[in-house]
This record gives C-alpha cells, structure tokens and sequence, in this order.
C-alpha cells in the first residue's frame, strides 16, 4: 500500500447490506471457501498462509481462473485487471461502497477477506485490515496503533474452547475482527460486541454482514464500560493481554500495569454472569518472584465462580521480549531503536519482580455452591479442539464431586471414559511395571499414573457395579484388607472422576 497507514484508510461502507449479500454470493459462487483454498493452493501453500508466508499462494495463483482472482485481490492483496473478475463481482457496488479502489484497469481490495470454515461446515468470512488476515502473533510488522487483525492462532483457540449451549445472552468483549460474535451469533439469541477501537466494530459489523449472520449489537468502549450493569449467560474475550511497558499497539497492549488488565477483567466478570452462565478468557500473567503462579491466579477468581485455569506456555523474560518486538517488526528497523525498546521491556519486568510470563486459558461458571471449586493447572501437551465439549464436561463432574462425599462416591457407578487406553512403564524384562498410566486419546489428551489398584479398578469399571463392590473384590485377590482398601481409594477415585478418566453413571 506504498506506506499507507492501514489505521487512515476508509472501511468499505457497512450501512449497504445488500453489497455485503450480493459479494458473499459472488465469492461463494467461485468456491471462495475454506475448502476452496484448499484445493487451490494445496496443503503447502495453504499451510504456509496460516505461519503468514504467501508465496507458495502467489506462485499457485499466477495463472487464469477466478477463484485465483479472487485470492490475489482479497487475500493476497495484490492488484487484478478489471477485466478478469468483471463477470463475477458486482464491482460497480463494490466500488461505489469501498470495498474495491481502481486505478489504471487494475482493482485492489482495501480489506482483506479471509475464508474461514465455520464449526458446523458454515461458509464464513473474516475481515480485516490488509495484510493482518493471514498468520496470527507471528510478525505482521504494523506499528499502525488502530489496526484491526484478523483471525489467528488465539482467536481459534478461543472459539474451539467455548462452551456452544444455547444462550440467550452473548458478550464478545475486545471484539477485534468479530470471529467470538460471529460464533456466538449461532447459539446465542442476543450478541453484543464490544471494542475501545471504533474500526474494530465497523470490521465486526462487516465480517457479520458477509458471513451472512445476524447483526450485533456493537459498543464502543473499555472492559465492562460499555454494558454497564447487563448480565449474560456467555461472555467471550481474547483482550490485549501482551504485558508490555506502555500502551503502544491497541490489538495487543491493555495499557495497565503488568498483567492487571488480564485480573481486572476476570474479577470483574463475576457480576456480568448470569447464574449457570460461562466466561472464557485467553491471558498472559506474571510469574513473579516470591509468589506462587497458582495461588496469583486464584486470587484473580470471583466470588461465586467455579474457574479452570490452564496454563499453556511459559517463557522467560528474554523470550517474551523478543517475540513481541518481532511482532511488530521491530526487529527490522534501526537496531539502536530496537535494543533501547527491548531494554525498557526487561526495565519493566524488572521493576514488577517478574521472572517469566505464563499464557494460557481461564474459564469461569458462575455457580451458587458455598463452596466454588478452583482448578489451576499446567498441561502444555497437545489437546483436540474444539474443547467446548469438554470443557462443559468437567464442570459439570466439579458438580458431581461437590455433591458427593466419599461414602456416597463408594456407593456410586462409573465407567471408564472412551478412548482410554493403559500404558504400563518399566525396564524391560522387569516382571512388574514401575508404574502404570492412564492416557486419554479424546479431549484434553490427559496421562496420569495410578497404583495397581487405580488400574484394575479402571479396567473393570462398566457400571454394573458400585465402586465399593468393586474394591471389595480387588481387595480379595490381593489379599488386601477391604476396609482399609475402601479408606485408601476414594480420594484416587476422586482425581480420575475429576480428570474425566472415570464417568459417573445411573445404577
């Protein structure tokens, strides 16, 4: 865009929902999809896009087609005769409304359009300021301070975690390029969407109109400041939780100290929920000297909320430094500028006491027990998303574990959770293993390791029997004392119900 700040260009025009429906039946009309691309580019090129290197799409879209058209205009951001998509665009509205500059017989998108695949195989589309649509953190090199990304490795993270139970309620909080609405639209009866960047909205407004979804109601604003006192029964954010030394890029930087943007938006959404109502937030926190990364997060947790707090990723000062300097490209300009920025990033971790940053997900249900259950934990191994399943699952087992105390956890009936599978450890030719684990191929991929009783209990387990009868029978062939066995179990019992290894049924 010859140095052009993408923050100064004007956004196509969102007030003509007819170009907006008349576009998405044009792109979709040429196989403009997730699934299009796919078979366009092929696996290589289309998997270079995501780690924001274009050009294997470049080089697999030189020759004459309109789906190539479409991508080198709208996704590549390169120009495209006027002759060649004529046929297929309604250029004259496009034009009109902003979506598309000429100049010379050569068109040009002033938006990028992104193709993403809905959850349910819906045909959906992201829109966002040119050249942040592909890729995700990984160096879109704009210092431009109101620029709008598109969607990236994060925002998928936070989609796939979302609980998707019917809502009459939805709040997308830092609403970016609109992918949480957008989603939300589908199982909520009501969206609201909110961002301190006016054109974030404008981008939401069109990623929805071209989507073909249903609007939002749009505010302008910080945090919770927009809504005031409403509640909802879902709220969503992936906010600008980069913990930086200054406010410098709105998409990134929360512009408070440390990581209190992260906690006050958690504290904060205790009174937002309504009961039985999910948050899910993604968040970097500090590891600070002197202080327990566990117990600085279950301070950040609201009265009256259940929370699961996973953390994903650590990395130490230095390493955190450096990323976000090349996310912004700062590592391509003068190297005097870049050393005295990465100098006030390690001045400020410094002055804080922080030794490394933590990412990972936080998730709050907003319960009426007396006593909320709190889960902070670390699992950075490989999980299957999507994860919403999954995550309505494990509190819904808090709520059982909540309800039962040891005698009635004996009394019950469980069986072993699909697509687990026993891997027995030790040296070989050992007659007995050194320890037996437990792992799960489905959800969050868990491993844990269980004595002999752990394992023969899982393995028996198809709800015929309560556990108690269970132990009682592991008890006579191992010559074991089935009072003190029945003592000794309940609490194993309880981390495999609660780890999702064990599954309560009726008897």
């Amino acid at each position: 865009m010859g140095g052009v700040s993408n923050a100064s260009l004007p956004l196509p025009s969102s007030d003509r929902a007819d170009v907006a429906a008349s576009l998405r039946r044009a792109l979709l009309d040429a196989d403009f999809t997730a699934d299009g691309l796919l078979e366009l580019l092929g696996a290589s090129a289309y998997a270079a896009l995501a780690r924001s290197e274009t050009v294997p799409a470049l080089r697999a879209t030189r020759a004459d087609g309109v789906l190539a058209a479409l991508v080198r205009l709208f996704l590549l951001q390169e120009t495209v005769p006027h002759a060649r998509v004529a046929d297929v665009l309604p250029l004259d509205a496009l034009l009109e409304s902003g979506w598309l500059v000429e100049g010379g017989g050569e068109l040009r998108a002033t938006v990028d359009v992104r193709p993403y695949g809905g959850p349910n195989g819906e045909d959906w589309f992201i829109v966002s300021d040119l050249g942040c649509a592909v890729g995700g953190a990984g160096g879109i090199g704009s210092h431009d301070e109101g620029v709008v990304l598109g969607v990236g490795g994060a925002s998928t993270t936070l989609a796939g975690l979302t609980v998707r139970t019917p809502a009459d309620s939805a709040l997308d909080l830092g609403t970016g390029s609109g992918i949480q609405a957008l989603h939300a639209a589908q199982h909520a009866t009501r969206v609201t969407a909110t961002d301190l960047n006016p054109r974030a909205l404008e981008f939401t407004r069109l990623t929805l109109a071209l989507s073909g979804a249903p609007e939002a109601d749009l505010r302008e604003g910080s945090l919770f400041e927009p809504v005031g006192e409403e509640t909802y029964d879902l709220i969503v954010s992936n906010p600008p939780f980069v913990i930086s030394p200054g406010a410098r890029l709105t998409y990134r930087d929360g512009g408070m100290g440390g990581d209190d943007l992260c906690r006050t938006l958690v504290q904060e959404t205790g009174a937002r929920l309504n009961e039985g109502g999910y948050a899910h937030f993604l968040a970097n926190w500090q590891h600070v000297d002197g202080e327990e990364w566990q117990d600085r997060l279950r301070s950040w947790v609201p009265r009256g909320c259940d929370a699961w707090i996973v953390q994903r990723e650590v990395q130490d000062i230095t390493q955190y430094a450096e990323l976000w300097l090349r996310d912004a490209g700062d590592h391509r300009e003068d190297p005097t500028r870049y050393a005295a920025r990465y100098e006030a990033w390690l001045d400020e971790f410094e002055a804080r006491g922080t030794r490394a940053v933590g990412f990972g997900w936080i998730t709050l249900r907003k319960t009426g027990a007396a006593e909320p259950s709190i889960t902070v934990e670390e699992w950075p191994h490989p999980v299957e998303q999507p994860l919403g399943e999954t995550v309505r699952e494990f509190f819904d087992r808090q709520d059982y574990l909540r309800t039962h105390d040891d005698a009635a956890l004996l009394a019950a009936h469980f069986k072993l959770a699909d697509e687990v599978v026993q891997e027995q450890v030790g040296l070989p030719g050992a007659e007995d293993p050194e320890h037996v684990v437990l792992r799960q191929h489905r959800g969050m991929r868990r491993a844990t390791k269980v004595d002999t009783v752990g394992a023969g209990f899982a393995g028996v387990c198809d709800g015929s029997l309560s556990a108690g009868r269970i132990l009682d029978a592991i008890a006579q062939l191992v010559g074991e004392d089935p009072v003190l066995l029945r003592d000794r179990t309940p609490a194993q019992l309880r981390l495999l119900v609660e780890q999702g290894f064990l599954l309560p049924v009726q008897a």
